[in-house]
């Protein structure tokens, strides 16, 4: 499970709400009060926004390991980001600024990923013994 990358779940039931129930996620589902007297309006697709930032944050957390399931957790993130990017291009129900941003995720999780656990790699090597 430590290798499952979490934002795959995102691009899933984007992928599954925008197919089968395309309504739920442009309709509010949530409304916050704010102090200016506005409200702030969630719809379906704005609240998966949200668990995939949080999602996303845990995912850069979890690339500070450098163990075998931390890089299977990179090449599975790269395979999400590769079919969330043919998605985008090809599908047409998925051609909207939601799942563009989600697809943004993807790749952030990827360059992160890599990232991190190259400096991460590189500072355990350098060090001392």
């Amino acid at each position: 499970m430590a290798s499952f990358p979490l934002l795959a779940l995102v691009v899933a039931v984007y992928s599954a709400l925008a197919l089968a129930v395309p309504s739920w996620l442009g309709d509010v589902l949530l409304t916050l009060p704010l102090l200016s007297g506005s409200t702030l309006l969630f719809r379906g697709g704005d609240l998966l926004l949200v668990v995939g930032l949080l999602l996303l944050c845990v995912e850069v957390y979890r690339a500070t390991s450098s163990s075998t399931a931390a890089i299977l957790n990179h090449v599975l993130s790269l395979v999400v980001f590769i079919v969330a990017l043919i998605e985008l291009l090809v599908m047409p129900a998925m051609a909207n600024m939601t799942f563009f941003l989600i697809v943004l995720m993807t790749l952030s999780d990827v360059i992160a990923g890599f990232t991190v656990t190259i400096s991460t790699a590189r500072r355990d090597i350098q060090r001392p013994s």
